[in-house]
């Protein structure tokens, strides 16, 4: 969400003219997050968060934009898109693929409690099962293939202890994903960035889950993993709160089982390996946007070192769920 293009208001009013949303009112620039450019957007017809993408084109969005409107039309907290006359719900601003989605209200919350971790896991359980019918398909960007070549781009800024935690961890996941127990998992769309920053509460209750744009099919618990990596753990040590990471999970497993999809004892058996899987894959994208960053305004990469310390953990100390309080 740092500023790559900026955006004059009169390409904005334009847009908002496409759309018959009205006279601009308010266009103001999102400094939080580095991989696109966003804008708060007020107008007579409400308000919005403009986004340019700078780098998905055009052909990748309808998977993202579809996705939001799918989850928002099922009730759920989602940000819906704006579509044309037409029904498109990809513009273009300042030569850029755009959409303009709805802003919700609400916060995030940076010290987030039992409670709070309670809801998040329950929202990524609504997530996953209301977007099983979605029609269109796109494989998670930030995949095996993209996790191999980063981790060969970033070689040259790695200390000898980093370069061997990361090739050991490489090789402990490509095995992993290529194991008969990885295939049996469940998958389907998931958020795969459902960090603390992307979720909204309201009154105490989740008002909004935005930023859909690294959303792809893949499995459930890798999505699962994502959230207690950043929900439940002290990014000073990397160490897990064991009593947020029991609520978290303790709320996924309550919605999946309320949905008719309990999970299954195999995901909780890999699941210490996919939070090495999440905590890998988010230290990689740290590592390329700090050490390889593209020129924006606003632009503040986030620390690699918080990634670092929290897989090390990981492996160091896995950690299983206690069953017994989902009763």
């Amino acid at each position: 969400m740092a500023v790559y293009t900026e955006v004059s208001e009169a390409a904005a009013q334009a847009l908002l003219d496409h759309l018959h949303l009205g006279p601009l009112q308010a266009l103001s620039p999102i400094e939080a997050g580095i991989e696109n450019t966003n804008y708060f957007v007020t107008a007579c017809g409400g308000r919005w968060v403009l986004t340019l993408f700078e780098r998905l084109s055009h052909a990748e969005l309808p998977f993202y934009l579809g996705l939001m409107r799918h989850l928002a039309q099922q009730g759920l907290p989602v940000p819906a898109p704006c579509a044309d006359a037409a029904g498109h719900l990809v513009h273009t601003v300042a030569g850029k693929p755009a959409a303009l989605v709805q802003r919700l209200g609400g916060r995030d919350v940076v010290a987030p409690d039992a409670a709070h971790c309670h809801a998040a896991g329950a929202m990524a359980a609504l997530l996953h099962m209301h977007a099983v019918d979605f029609a269109l398909a796109q494989p998670n960007a930030r995949g095996a293939d993209w996790r191999e070549a980063t981790a060969t781009a970033v070689q040259p800024w790695l200390t000898p202890a980093q370069a061997a935690l990361l090739q050991a961890e490489v090789t402990h996941q490509r095995l992993l994903l290529a194991s008969a127990e990885a295939a049996a998992l469940p998958q389907g769309p998931v958020h795969a960035d459902m960090f603390r920053d992307n979720v909204l509460f309201e009154s105490g209750a989740i008002s909004g889950v935005i930023d859909f744009y690294f959303a792809g099919v893949d499995h459930w618990l890798f999505d699962l993993a994502v959230c207690l990596n950043d929900w439940c753990v002290d990014m000073t040590s990397g160490r897990l709160n064991e009593a947020l990471a029991q609520a978290l999970t303790a709320g996924y497993a309550e919605a999946r089982a309320r949905l008719g999809q309990p999970v299954t004892g195999l995901e909780w058996r890999l699941l210490p390996s996919m939070r090495r899987l999440a905590a890998l894959r988010f230290w990689l994208s740290r590592l390329a946007d700090w050490h390889m960053p593209r020129e924006a305004s606003l632009l503040r990469p986030k620390d690699p070192a918080q990634l670092e310390r929290v897989l090390r953990q990981c492996v160091e100390q896995p950690w299983h769920p206690q069953e017994g309080a989902w009763a």
